[in-house]
């Protein structure tokens, strides 16, 4: 088969690599579609320490089921699927008690770091556990099932924190998570959403998806605009989709006394913030780590048309180019999802 292997960090190679062979309880997919995440970008250059070559990277992706493991049972070749970029047991404590996304035993799709390598989805062909894969509604493309994956994380960012009926929300960060994740606030029932970014042109997206307001973070001091917004009172919910010690201060800045930061953005592994005002304002910050079972919900949000991802969509493109869009992402260019596809599809 053809696949994108990222061979040294920096450096990917275009060509043959071995087709995967599926376990007893794994199906083979044939891919239509997989995005590029952030994390590989991330991953391509070393800086997750998460991508340790050689890696096929890869995991929103959908496909067609093409064989199925002699102990698989409810999927057929021909299936058209999407999956799981979370690889669970479905055994230990975490996954009993639903939290499958903290599974003691997970390996994620398109991973090495060292513990474990998982081959991804920049392939023409992937093998997954049966357990992972959700079903391709009739009429929906592979190219929005491949936002399945980052939608199930904004979903399960937002929720994380509580939210009532009519509540205000700020989005620190309009990238594709945050613009995935005002969507959802929307959803869950969010009256007011605010988004905050460095680019006027993703905010002008934000609004266009369901945001009431929008302030450039560059230009004018956001929790005070929230303040003036909510009358001295500050927003119920405030979620970070950046992942920095300045943007975390924001968030917490942004929130009433008594609310909830949603922790979503991950770039600094150590970040600085004022627990003064944490403690003295009792405000609770939630992490949130991939999915846990919204992608069912993920798949109904973008059937219903509530979750739109053709406006987030840079281009659709073929693998054989991936190693050029992966150097514009990582060269900063504005540009949102771009969906890689094999050459043959």
């Amino acid at each position: 088969m053809k696949a994108l292997t990222l061979t040294e960090y920096n450096k990917f190679e275009y060509g043959d690599a071995p087709e995967p062979k599926p376990d007893p309880n794994e199906v083979l997919i044939r891919v239509q579609a997989c995005g590029i995440c952030g994390s590989d970008v991330h991953g391509m250059d070393g800086s997750s320490g998460r991508r340790i070559p050689p890696i096929i990277m890869g995991h929103e992706a959908s496909g067609i089921i093409d064989s199925v493991g002699e102990n698989v049972e409810g999927w057929s070749p021909g299936d058209r699927v999407t999956f799981d970029s979370t690889i669970y047991c479905g055994d230990c404590p975490n996954c009993r008690d639903g939290q499958v996304n903290l599974c003691e035993n997970r390996q994620v799709m398109g991973v090495s770091c060292g513990e474990y390598r998982r081959h991804g989805a920049y392939a023409e062909l992937v093998t997954v556990p049966a357990h992972i894969l959700y079903r391709i509604p009739e009429g929906m493309s592979f190219e929005e099932a491949a936002f399945a994956e980052p939608i199930s994380v904004a979903l399960h960012a937002v929720n994380r924190v509580p939210i009532q009926q009519g509540a205000t929300a700020v989005v620190v960060g309009a990238g594709l998570i945050g613009l995935l994740v005002v969507q959802a606030l929307k959803r869950a029932g969010c009256e007011r959403i605010i988004a905050a970014d460095l680019v006027q042109s993703r905010l002008d997206l934000a609004l266009e998806l369901g945001a009431t307001d929008i302030f450039l973070s560059n230009e004018v001091d956001v929790p005070a605009e929230v303040l003036k917004l909510t009358g001295d009172k500050g927003a119920d919910v405030a979620m970070e989709v950046v992942g920095l010690g300045k943007t975390l201060g924001i968030a917490i800045d942004s929130v009433r006394t008594g609310g909830s930061v949603g922790c979503v953005g991950n770039i600094e592994q150590m970040s600085q913030f004022s627990l003064q005002k944490v403690v003295t304002r009792e405000i609770t910050l939630h992490g949130s780590c991939a999915s846990a079972g919204e992608y069912a919900d993920a798949m109904k949000g973008l059937a219903d048309g509530s979750i739109r991802v053709k406006p987030l969509t840079s281009g659709v493109v073929n693998l054989s180019d991936g190693a050029e869009w992966f150097r514009r992402l990582h060269a900063g260019e504005d540009l949102f999802k771009v969906i890689l596809k094999p050459d043959s599809v």
